[in-house]
């Protein structure tokens, strides 16, 4: 290793913080102000440790006159060889050191689209939501259309977006300077255009093909796709970690339908989020045979004999029993 030499604070994460150059060693690190490299860290003392070469001519950290030492892979060490990639702590602050001469990775693709970027994206997510807003309305709408109920669903939506991606342009502009809130408008419109596909797919599959199954379980699908939306603002943030935002995103939609699961059992005693299909479409849109009303009956008088059979049982010191005359 040859100088200068570069004291690097690093996030936990891994990420850089703050670096000094230094050119001389050895390098005196602690909270004192009479050290090369000085700790803004009430975990550490006045003189901590001290950067300097060993014996074999290789870079090494030593303890000074440290209350908690210095810690590596959870243990505590009085002195160690540094590699450039080696990092320890000092109190609550992760260092790394590393020389001039230390080779660095090659450069990764930029997959960043730059030209997408303000107005563009901003504009395109606010007509999109607007527009997604305006077609659910007007399909849901049974009664007399009236101007002001459309304006008060578009503004309630408009709040909605506009709190959601703000706290996620905070997030941005937290941890990467850039707010890009256009992008995270676009992301949600995104987002709100496919749950809305989603719906009417699952409602007009259904009813198509007699699968009340699908309606009956469509919440799930709903929270994968705010998953995915969550996936891609993290992506947006921070795009040199896109497994782990993808392993976070899918561990984040298999607990949320989990949670959905137990929170209908706890409420109505059953998984499924209806009984029966809540949305009836045109009757041209059914591709399934019509069933006789001889099997209607009979699966009436199978309900009706179950009704019964329930309704012959009472309760007994918090028991059921069959009532037996």
């Amino acid at each position: 290793m040859s100088a200068p030499y570069f004291v690097e604070v690093l996030a936990r994460n891994g990420e850089v913080k703050q670096r000094q150059r230094l050119d001389t060693l050895p390098i005196r690190i602690g909270r004192g102000y009479d050290n090369d490299f000085i700790l803004d860290d009430r975990h550490t003392s006045a003189h901590d440790a001290v950067i300097a070469l060993g014996a074999d001519g290789a870079l090494e950290v030593r303890d000074v006159e440290s209350r908690n030492g210095i810690i590596h892979k959870g243990g505590r060490q009085t002195q160690m060889t540094l590699d450039g990639n080696t990092i320890f702590r000092l109190g609550h602050t992760n260092i790394r050191v590393r020389s001039a001469d230390f080779a660095v990775s090659d450069a990764i693709a930029d997959t960043t689209f730059h030209g997408w970027e303000g107005w563009p994206p901003a504009l395109t997510g606010f007509v999109l939501v607007v527009l997604v807003t305006l077609a659910s309305v007007w399909m849901t709408d049974t009664e007399k259309s009236e101007p002001v109920h459309y304006l008060t669903v578009l503004a309630a939506m408009l709040s909605v977006m506009v709190f959601w991606c703000g706290g996620w342009s905070l997030a941005n502009r937290l941890f990467e300077g850039q707010t890009r809130f256009g992008r995270h408008l676009f992301i949600a419109a995104c987002g709100l255009i496919a749950s809305e596909a989603a719906s009417f797919l699952i409602s007009f599959t259904a009813y198509a093909f007699s699968l009340e199954a699908l309606t009956r379980y469509d919440n799930h699908v709903l929270v994968a796709i705010v998953a995915g939306m969550v996936y891609f603002h993290l992506v947006t943030i921070n795009p040199g970690h896109t497994r782990r935002f993808a392993l976070a995103a899918i561990l984040a939609s298999l607990l949320g339908s989990g949670v959905l699961l137990m929170v209908s059992y706890q409420t109505s005693g059953r998984f499924s989020s209806e009984l029966y299909m809540s949305e009836l479409l045109f009757p041209s849109v059914r591709l399934t045979s019509d069933k006789p009303v001889t099997e209607f009956f009979a699966n009436a008088e199978k309900l009706k004999a179950k009704v019964d059979a329930e309704r012959s049982k009472k309760i007994s010191n918090g028991v059921e029993e069959d009532n037996q005359d």
